[in-house]
């Protein structure tokens, strides 16, 4: 399916919709995001193993009552060269923020959508759009799961860009940080579950560590599922089994069983 994001651009999506919905029923909703962000949800089981994992849990959470939309936002692949480079992605201005915007309010129109229980969830990039989702515009989201999702890309791009220096591109830097969902932790009121491994080599454990501490001073409602000597993509099924269990477990106590 295609839809519209906040700023009019077509976008990509796939939509898993529970057996058994009635005429007139409204159930609760989530949006998927995929990492990269240089990747695309496929309408199967992907290649990557992180991502028939994520294909697997899609079709889990609509077994248990969800509608899910999975989205293919701005700045991932398969729609040519001007999407994937979409401007002002990423740590130069968040663009991709319309996407998610867009498609919370295409699942807020819906019929078979409650617009008070939708709710949001993606690793690592996509940990960053959940994120990002939360603080601007938690009267749209009422939950998300974060896993080892980017918080401040001043931090992020350290990791990957070691000589990178905040202090020597003030401009850059400042934008980079407002870009991130650390700069919108004001507007942060929607319950979060954040999971991460501690020896994360692609997302420093110590954005979650920043950002549970801050949402705490915030007195925003926190849960973590933190994995002791585990990576980026978890070595171990049971450790995505756990994550995955935790996940479904938390969205059901918070949108599926809410009033």
């Amino acid at each position: 399916m295609i839809l519209a994001a906040a700023d009019g651009l077509p976008i990509h999506a796939q939509l898993f919709r529970p057996r058994g919905l009635a005429a007139g029923e409204r159930r609760p909703a989530l949006l998927f995001f995929h990492g990269g962000s240089h990747r695309q949800m496929l309408l199967g089981w992907n290649y990557s193993q992180y991502y028939y994992n994520a294909y697997a849990m899609n079709q889990y959470l609509a077994s248990r009552g969800y509608l899910v939309l999975a989205v293919n936002y701005r700045s991932g692949i398969g729609y040519g060269l001007a999407f994937r480079e979409a401007p002002r992605q990423g740590a130069g201005g968040a663009s991709e923020l319309n996407d998610v915007l867009g498609a919370g309010l295409y699942l807020r129109g819906r019929p078979d959508v409650d617009p008070r229980r939708i709710g949001l969830w993606g690793g690592s990039y996509g940990g960053y759009l959940t994120a990002l989702g939360l603080a601007r515009a938690s009267d749209l989201f009422a939950a998300g799961v974060d896993l080892h999702g980017v918080h401040d890309w001043n931090v992020a791009i350290r990791t990957f860009f070691p000589s990178y220096n905040p202090l020597e591109k003030p401009a850059e830097s400042r934008l980079a940080f407002e870009s991130s969902p650390m700069a919108g932790l004001d507007g942060w009121r929607s319950p979060v579950l954040v999971i991460h491994g501690d020896d994360d080599r692609n997302v420093s454990f110590s954005e979650t560590v920043r950002l549970v501490e801050a949402l705490r001073r915030r007195q925003v409602e926190v849960e973590q599922l933190i994995f002791p000597d585990e990576i980026h993509s978890f070595l171990t099924w049971e450790h995505w089994r756990q994550a995955y269990r935790a996940a479904a477990g938390f969205f059901d106590r918070k949108l599926r069983n809410s009033p």
